[in-house]
């Protein structure tokens, strides 16, 4: 059964580290599966968390289940210890980022702000590796990986009904963040969470067993899918693509379900395609029109990365 357990008890918060701004990120503490907790969260933290389900309850966005219960329970600081935010304004060129790091006191609650607010998260900037970062400002370049909106994460992630002991394979892993709630709803072994950014794949790597989850974290092409690993119950992408990759329904399970945005190079016209796969096989899809879609994969233009602006990739 889904993890149904409070919010696990924060304990205080470590003093400032020695060479805050010019060290790597130590690796957060082991916790046991489905009881996800770090000696990295804090009563602050847990309190983010708690309003920003609440939030996204009032919009009626998140409803009771599983998903609710695992945003709750699933400290986004442990998997996104650093975060850019913008310091330049759209029409500034350059632009102008800072890293926010958990490790630094002072950038503590800012950073929570910024993984609670609802909004895309900007994790990495122009390819670079994500761990063993220091903190401090980046000038031009890009953002190139992120966390996706969360109202938007949760409406699929709900739509995908999500259930205990199922195969799923998570396309695009970014921060972890969909990859962490699959895990607390279905268990780990069953997950694979694929990305085409090594940097982002070893993140994952660190960052996951620091939750007490432990999937297969793989860097490769996810419109190939992992066929070695399948087939999958659910099939999650969160990038957008042209169109609906042949190996990835091939690799559904019957009785399936696969989630992904189709769009054009256009930020106006984002698509859910929701495919399910029958008992015999059977394959139906249908096109949904959306109001916001998964920002554009690699080799592709842009869509929207949040309900209030677009960024260019």
């Amino acid at each position: 059964m889904p993890n149904t357990a409070a919010v696990p008890s924060a304990v205080p918060a470590p003093s400032e580290p020695l060479g805050c701004n010019g060290r790597s990120e130590p690796a957060p503490s082991v916790a046991p599966f489905l009881a996800p907790q770090s000696a990295d969260d804090t009563s602050g933290a847990a309190a983010a968390r708690a309003a920003m389900v609440a939030r996204l309850e009032q919009s009626g966005e998140l409803r009771p289940g599983p998903v609710r219960e695992a945003l709750l329970a699933l400290p986004r600081q442990v998997l996104m210890p650093q975060a850019y935010v913008r310091r330049s304004t759209p029409d500034e060129s350059p632009p102008r980022w800072d890293l926010l790091d958990w490790n630094c006191p002072g950038d503590r609650e800012e950073l929570l702000e910024r993984l609670h607010s609802g909004d895309s998260v900007a994790i990495q900037h122009d390819g670079e590796p994500i761990l063993g970062r220091t903190s401090g400002p980046r000038r031009g370049g890009a953002m190139t990986a992120m966390s996706s909106t969360t109202g938007m994460t949760v409406d699929l992630l709900q739509l995908l009904d999500l259930r205990p002991g199922q195969r799923v394979l998570d396309i695009g892993t970014g921060a972890g963040v969909t990859a962490a709630v699959v895990c607390f709803v279905c268990g780990h072994d069953r997950v694979v969470t694929l990305d085409i950014d090594p940097h982002v794949t070893a993140a994952a790597r660190e960052r996951l067993p620091a939750l007490g989850y432990r999937p297969t974290a793989a860097t490769g092409d996810g419109t190939a899918g992992r066929p070695d690993t399948g087939p999958y119950d659910r099939v999650f992408v969160s990038f957008a693509v042209r169109r609906v990759p042949t190996a990835l329904v091939e690799q559904l399970a019957p009785g399936g379900r696969a989630l992904m945005t189709l769009g054009t190079s256009s930020p106006s016209w984002p698509g859910l395609a929701v495919i399910d796969k029958g008992p015999d096989g059977t394959v139906e899809a249908e096109l949904r029109a959306v109001e916001f879609g998964h920002r554009a994969g690699a080799g592709f233009d842009r869509l929207f990365l949040s309900g209030t602006s677009t960024w260019s990739t």
